[in-house]
């Protein structure tokens, strides 16, 4: 039986989004003090206008329930669910009326594509954006990266006693540390650890290939950025290819890499246990992965005349490779060299490499390597039981933060992503074919977008098609929550509007939004 949402329900859930919009105004207070400093009063007036919007709006909505009670995990995944779509139409009117813009859906497109660290932007003449706008691009990258429930609750703003499911419902599959509050602090002491340093390593860098310091500054925080939260965005058009530095891009991919790790393992080095990190079943997956990977598109990409030469390979290669498994986005090739000069045995292996992604409980996307381990596993423990005695009792051990035992439920849930993923893939990539364009084309942006990858290959561009780009911000949405939020808030809004027959609310005496309905009663918000 499917849980249906009553009144109360919808009160409490109204409230905490209410919350979550006054917690965006905040984001964009970054933005204003950029715009003061640089003296960008255009963008300024826009951003006091949506500081002002949002903290009414959302204490509007706040009063709907003065004093709400503790989540149940039914709330906790329809505010999860909701609040990505919250905050998203929250920044994108902002970004619409910078003028850099062709339709406000593309606007949309980009706030998603920020928030779920996919990096594909349908923004035009980036190269003249102002700081202030740039600057919330990146904020919205940050905020993302770590998750926007991750922050609100490192800020208590659930309360104590918080839903266990507000965390695994952002698609964080593992907890860090037992104590929920406890593990998402933990998260941003270490997104501002490593996000400094490596700020502070780009701007020696910058400052020595001549940038000015104000402009170094602000480039290396936001490269920093969007390298640690696997993000995608650039200040510039032309990607990290604008600062033609190797340096810079070598201490980005290393910024990747820690990117993709799980906090878990990081967590876990901190305490003097490194053997933790090299005794994994993530760290072992992905190194075989990444190994057979790397061979196969060298093997490719050596077809090509573009990288036929070893500096070309080592250089473009090694970076495009590591951009695409972290589901970073970032290039050092163009779109139009992407789809015209890599073979296709090398395209179709870059769009395999972001399919499957990084770790659980990283900033990484894709199905990640933890489950493509356990699914191997069990693939390797029904054969050893196909062969064994009857009498016999075959088991699996794999590690991960410990050892520990392959149960069904672990594979089933293993299974279940891997699959929503698989189906999500081909049906963003039947949504392109529709749509006129070609079906590897297709393939390769329709996984690009739902792991978060964001080395799109051009089918999203400004002005495109509504439909399409409508459904490619669907992708990213479900692909970021990993789909499980997203499917049980919406089975839980298609039970509340069917009739009560052989259907049960969470209590009783609680009446469902179709009851109230079918009484013509109004409910009292």
């Amino acid at each position: 039986m499917w849980a249906r949402f009553t009144f109360e329900d919808l009160r409490i859930i109204v409230h905490y989004l209410g919350m979550l919009l006054i917690g965006s105004a905040a984001i964009m207070l970054p933005s204003v003090v950029t715009a003061i400093l640089f003296q960008e009063w255009n963008p300024l007036t826009r951003y006091i206008t949506s500081i002002g919007a949002c903290t009414a709006i959302g204490s509007l909505l706040c009063f709907v329930q003065i004093s709400p009670e503790k989540l149940s995990r039914q709330q906790a995944v329809a505010v999860t669910g909701f609040a990505w779509l919250v905050l998203s139409v929250a920044a994108s009117f902002t970004l619409y009326y910078s003028g850099h813009y062709i339709q406000y859906t593309d606007a949309l497109f980009d706030a998603f594509s920020a928030y779920t660290t996919t990096g594909a932007s349908l923004i035009t003449d980036l190269d003249h954006l102002s700081n202030a706008d740039n600057m919330m691009r990146f904020m919205m990258h940050f905020c993302g990266g770590l998750g926007i429930i991750v922050i609100a609750l490192s800020l208590g703003i659930f309360g104590r006693g918080t839903s266990a499911a507000l965390f695994t419902g952002e698609g964080r599959s593992e907890h860090v540390i037992p104590n929920i509050v406890t593990a998402t602090r933990f998260i941003l002491r270490i997104t501002i650890l490593v996000v400094s340093i490596t700020t502070v390593i780009l701007f020696l860098i910058m400052m020595a290939d001549g940038l000015a310091p104000t402009r170094a500054i602000l480039h290396a925080f936001w490269m920093a950025i969007t390298s640690y939260v696997t993000g995608g965005f650039a200040p510039m058009s032309d990607s990290i290819m604008y600062y033609n530095s190797i340096a810079i891009e070598v201490v980005c991919m290393f910024a990747m890499l820690i990117g993709t790790i799980s906090y878990s393992l990081i967590y876990w080095i901190f305490k003097g246990r490194p053997m933790m990190f090299f005794d994994d079943i993530e760290i072992k997956t992905g190194l075989i992965w990444i190994v057979v990977m790397t061979g196969i598109f060298t093997a490719s990409a050596l077809q090509s005349s573009y990288i036929s030469n070893l500096p070309a390979l080592v250089h473009r290669g090694t970076f495009t490779i590591i951009s695409a498994f972290t589901t970073t986005g970032l290039t050092v090739i163009s779109q139009n060299q992407l789809k015209t000069v890599l073979s296709s045995g090398a395209f179709v292996t870059l769009a395999l490499i972001m399919a499957v992604g990084g770790s659980a409980g990283s900033t990484a996307g894709g199905i990640k390597f933890d489950r493509v381990g356990i699914i191997v596993k069990s693939i390797v423990l029904t054969v050893k039981q196909s062969v064994s005695p009857s009498t016999a009792k075959v088991t699996s051990e794999y590690y991960h933060v410990g050892r520990k035992q392959l149960e069904p439920t672990v594979v089933k849930n293993a299974m279940t992503i891997f699959i929503l993923f698989v189906i999500t893939y081909t049906l963003g990539t039947l949504a392109g074919i529709t749509h006129g364009y070609d079906a590897s084309l297709s393939m390769f942006e329709a996984i690009a977008l739902t792991s978060n990858g964001g080395v799109t290959c051009g089918i999203a561009v400004s002005g495109m098609q509504v439909g399409l780009e409508l459904i490619y911000i669907l992708l990213m949405w479900a692909g970021r929550l990993e789909f499980i939020a997203l499917l049980s808030l919406l089975a839980q809004i298609i039970a509340s509007f069917r009739p009560n027959s052989h259907r049960i609310t969470r209590d009783t005496k609680k009446t469902s939004v179709l009851d109230y309905l079918a009484n013509d009663e109004t409910p009292k918000l």
